[in-house]
């Protein structure tokens, strides 16, 4: 039975010149973090190689390894020798085992030692021409049904017969730490992985119904944060039960002000829990125009007041957009569930959609907004997930 592994690409880390080193020891540190220590995580000519159990499924691992970020690509391989010999029968071995029976193939060798005894170019050949022989294959060197990678890298040879694309990006913890607002909705889930797939540590924060409504979509938010937390980058996500707080505002302000309200009070609550911890930006999944709130003049009345940077990574998307990358990322199921939350309580029939800020400023001026925050943050709960970088505030511990 020959050893398998995981070769790991990425591109991006590539370009970092002399901080090179940093970031793919971040990655790979990242990468021996999520797997654990029956997986030795070691780089090898400007690659990362992970050593795959000999009990676990390799293409499991290698689709584990591509969710995190800063991975370009996963190449599941076998390993053998550098005989000729051995590198024909497992390469063919491995065709016949292919779950769908490939038509065309092509050989891609590549070989980082010249003591080898055959060119790149003669192993392409002599490979190819054996799987000619002994299958009823043809070759396709433009699309073939499957390409065959043969790496000889020190005095081992590696044999893959798929490349799984990863998530890209920088590895996390090379971007410091953001509080992201989260709902049960598609966008927010989506707003927040772009922010990791970046490199930053995303803390989660729901605002639910509850005592209005039941704590279902808290629930909800904490299954997404069971999918984001492949990434490896989310620490914690905390909940809030607003509908109390809600129907106080409800009671204090115009209808059509409500909405805008609601979010400039959850956007203070997240700039205190982002002193908390240690955070330094929040990030939203608005995106322009898409819902009354989130005009031009809204967006910047909601924003009105913060003294911390707001990022918007979906703000130039259409739902288009927006939905396919959720089911890439594997959200839009557990996004799509019809549950009640916040955002349903207390709507009013016509709200504002191009407002006045001063409009804004007076009703803010008289709601005890402090009062709000101490309560939010009084009453949060949270739960945490594997993250390599994070550590949990000691002011919340309890």
């Amino acid at each position: 039975m020959n050893a398998h592994v995981c070769f790991v690409s990425y591109h991006e880390l590539g370009l970092k010149g002399k901080n090179r080193s940093v970031f793919t020891r971040c990655l790979q540190d990242n990468i021996s973090f999520l797997l654990g220590p029956r997986y030795p995580v070691r780089r090898i000519q400007g690659r990362i190689l992970v050593d795959v159990a000999p009990d676990a499924d390799m293409y499991e691992i290698a689709q584990r390894i591509a969710l995190i970020p800063g991975v370009a690509n996963v190449t599941p391989s076998f390993v053998v020798g550098r005989d000729l010999d051995e590198i024909y029968h497992v390469t063919l071995r491995e065709l016949k085992a292919l779950p769908l029976a490939p038509e065309t193939f092509r050989i891609t060798a590549k070989r980082s030692n010249t003591d080898f005894e055959m060119t790149s170019q003669q192993i392409n050949e002599q490979v190819g021409s054996f799987i000619v022989e002994n299958t009823d294959l043809r070759v396709d060197l433009s699309e073939p049904d499957v390409n065959i990678r043969v790496t000889i890298v020190g005095g081992q040879t590696y044999i893959a017969l798929t490349k799984i694309e990863g998530a890209g990006g920088l590895p996390v913890g090379s971007s410091g730490k953001l509080v992201s607002l989260i709902s049960g909705g598609i966008d927010s889930p989506v707003a927040t992985w772009r922010m990791i797939r970046r490199g930053a540590v995303c803390i989660g924060l729901h605002f639910s119904g509850a005592p209005e409504l039941s704590d279902a979509s808290t629930r909800q938010v904490f299954d997404i944060g069971e999918v984001l937390a492949h990434t490896g980058g989310l620490g914690r996500i905390y909940s809030v039960p607003f509908g109390q707080i809600q129907r106080e505002i409800a009671s204090l302000v115009y209808p059509d002000l409500r909405i805008l309200i609601y979010r400039r009070v959850m956007i203070a609550v997240a700039e205190a829990l982002a002193r908390i911890e240690s955070a330094q930006a929040l990030v939203t999944g608005e995106s322009l125009g898409q819902v009354a709130s989130q005009t031009l003049e809204n967006l910047i009345a909601t924003s009105d007041g913060t003294n911390i940077t707001i990022f918007r990574p979906l703000i130039g998307d259409d739902k288009h957009d927006i939905v396919a990358l959720a089911k890439r990322i594997d959200t839009f199921e557990l996004s799509s569930q019809a549950i009640d939350d916040c955002c349903t309580l207390f709507m009013p029939r016509t709200p504002e959609t191009h407002v006045k800020i001063e409009r804004i400023r007076e009703a803010c001026a008289q709601l005890d907004i402090d009062s709000y925050i101490a309560r939010c943050i009084d009453t949060m709960s949270w739960r945490d997930y594997p993250c390599n970088h994070y550590q949990a505030p000691k002011t919340l511990l309890k």
